[in-house]
């Protein structure tokens, strides 16, 4: 058998019979009740998978095997270098304290069907909590921890929450973060008002109560009785988690229960290459996408035992804290963005902290959240000697579009590629006119309909604005928002989101190659690249490069090299004649960099400093230099 031919096969059978496909998979989850139809067109767009079943999540992630012969295996292992602290919680702990929680909450009189948000940081708590409202039939709602008292509030007016389950604090490097007073702010905001809420208290900033709605988590939970599993339909929402909005409203993407259930057991094994029992971490905050698929319901529901960590990169101590975890636990995988490797690599460039530590048991990285420039994949392949899988999913997708399925017949990696499509999805570029492009050339990507379980069906309570937002430009396709392009083995490259592809004196150029050719120099740490306006080109490129730990040449000689990298390796076509040095690039707290914010600051054009930016000084920053190199003269 040729390599690729196992998963070219299971693709194929997955897009000529999609019922067949799936119900195989089903079959390996408990069901209460069996569905009456795998894939439901009755609705068209509005598909939806296993319908007439029943099932609940939280009995599938921890009590079929708190009740098996894993019950007595790590399920979820706790390390934390901010507090100092390292707990383990086998399938039959962690199970006995959600069904309490649950019973806490149900307590309230949260039932199948209300909102709960879930306003915590990474600590074995919040992930209870999601499986406490999972276990009830509730519907929770993570909002990340320390998201402004505003944002919080529209998240609030928007899924109108029973309950809220909140921690006292969060903890960063160097500083504490309190989360009561944003909470109790929001809440005054808000047009909803808040019944309850159950507060986890940290020692190291306890929280004032408001008596009569604010309750002890301690206190509470050890007063209630465990509650069963509560039964749903498959349809029936498991989480809303919201995005940004480009209207300011944010978006409540919804994921159902079966479909989600079923298509992050199979990518387990398939995708990620991971049996039970073995050790999986993925370093991504549960208030994202990432964190609720694979460090909370993927590798639970798959019986592998899931890390979560709360630390950074670099700074818990050093730029050696993710090998020190992979080497301590023996992880095999560790799922995470690129960004933390380009931080990793700033900080360490030889790799020399990692000499300390035995990976002997990793097999594979895993990069997404952001596209994995191929300098950056390279330093990590020669740092580690191990695949490194980059790709490519949204929040609204739940699980990966792109990959290379290290659980099938491993592909030839291509740097720069997410590789090929996730059984279900059929993936095309288009241009602006919906007409197909050729391979090889940017386009905007899409997949038609239907996409695969696991993805969203809706927006939380916006019908209409699910339709307009992803399904209307190209009738029959869901539009990702990405642009990228397919090339002639059928490999995906996402090279920019579609507002990042410029348009200079009518040559469309993707910023991500741009980025890519910015970042092999042996200088640039972190690099990127925006669209600024131009009266002659209509836009032009402007870089903005974070060079290297030790660097110490002029920095007018490295931007002379990488203009002319540029016009060797794109050609004069891109008019990239600009960069600037920066300190550190402005970035969300999932690790995005704030691209479009760079660009209004660039063009002089109005701009707010966005929700779910990390650190605001590296905006500020950014914002000096372009001033002082004669830019933002309007901001």
């Amino acid at each position: 058998m040729a390599t690729g031919d196992k998963y070219r096969a299971e693709h194929a059978r997955s897009l000529k019979d999609p019922d067949g496909f799936w119900a195989e998979q089903a079959e390996k989850l408990d069901w209460s009740k069996r569905w009456d139809k795998v894939l439901d067109a009755s609705r068209a767009p509005f598909y939806a998978w296993f319908t007439g079943g029943e099932m609940n999540a939280c009995h599938n992630a921890l009590d079929r095997h708190a009740d098996g012969p894993r019950g007595s295996q790590a399920a979820l292992v706790y390390d934390s270098p901010v507090t100092n602290t390292k707990k383990t919680f086998t399938y039959r702990e962690l199970r006995d304290a959600v069904a309490q929680l649950a019973g806490a909450i149900a307590a309230q009189g949260v039932k199948k069907g209300d909102r709960v948000i879930v306003y915590m940081p990474m600590i074995p708590e919040a992930a209870m909590a999601m499986l406490a409202c999972a276990r009830l039939g509730a519907i929770h709602s993570v909002v990340f921890g320390g998201f402004a008292a505003n944002e919080l509030a529209t998240r609030i007016d928007d899924s109108r929450p029973k309950l809220v389950l909140a921690a006292s604090c969060g903890l960063e490097p160097g500083r504490i973060v309190h989360y009561k007073p944003l909470l109790d702010q929001a809440i005054e905001i808000a047009q909803h008002k808040v019944p309850k809420v159950i507060l986890f208290q940290r020692p190291q900033a306890v929280a004032t109560m408001k008596p009569g709605r604010d309750l002890d988590w301690v206190e509470t939970v050890g007063a209630a009785e465990p509650h069963a599993c509560v039964p749903v339909e498959a349809t029936h929402p498991l989480y809303i988690l919201y995005t940004s909005g480009t209207t300011g409203q944010p978006k409540g993407v919804v994921h159902d229960t079966g479909g989600y259930c079923v298509a992050l057991y199979w990518s387990m094994k398939n995708l990620y290459g991971i049996e039970p029992g073995e050790m999986w971490w993925t370093a991504s905050d549960v208030g994202w996408a990432v964190g609720h698929s694979y460090t909370v319901y993927g590798p639970l529901l798959y019986g592998a035992t899931s890390i979560l960590y709360e630390g950074k990169p670099v700074g818990t101590p050093d730029a050696g804290a993710f090998w020190r975890v992979i080497s301590e636990y023996k992880a095999v995988a560790l799922f995470t963005a690129p960004t933390a490797f380009r931080a990793i690599k700033k900080e360490d460039p030889d790799g020399k902290l990692l000499r300390s530590y035995d990976l002997a048991s990793f097999r594979t990285l895993f990069l997404a959240g952001e596209r994995g420039d191929p300098p950056t994949i390279q330093w990590a392949q020669t740092m580690l000697g191990v695949p490194i899988v980059d790709h490519w999913w949204q929040t609204e997708t739940g699980w990966s579009i792109c990959g290379n399925f290290q659980g099938l017949d491993p592909m030839p990696i291509k740097p720069g590629s997410c590789s090929v499509p996730a059984p279900g999805w059929d993936l095309h570029v288009l241009d602006d006119n919906g007409k197909p492009m050729k391979r090889g050339e940017v386009g905007a990507l899409v997949a038609r309909l239907p996409m695969p379980p696991g993805t969203f069906p809706t927006l939380w309570q916006a019908e209409q604005r699910f339709k307009e937002a992803y399904l209307s430009e190209f009738p029959g396709h869901y539009k990702t928002g990405d642009a990228g392009v397919i090339d002639a083995d059928g490999y995906v490259s996402v090279m920019t989101r579609v507002d990042d592809v410029i348009n200079v004196a009518g040559h469309r150029l993707s910023t991500g190659q741009i980025e890519e050719v910015l970042a092999s120099h042996d200088a640039v740490a972190e690099c990127a690249c925006v669209g600024i306006a131009d009266e002659m080109k209509g836009q032009v490129p402007l870089g903005f490069l974070v060079l290297k730990s030790g660097v110490s040449r002029p920095e007018g000689e490295i931007v002379r090299e990488v203009v002319q990298m540029v016009r060797d390796k794109i050609g004069p076509v891109a008019f990239f004649k600009q960069a600037l040095v920066v300190p550190r690039l402005p970035k969300t707290r999932s690790g995005k960099i704030l691209r479009g914010t760079m660009q209004k600051i660039a063009d002089g054009q109005p701009w707010k400093m966005p929700a779910t930016i990390d650190d605001p000084a590296a905006l500020e920053e950014v914002t000096g230099s372009l001033k002082s190199a004669g830019f933002a003269a309007k901001g």
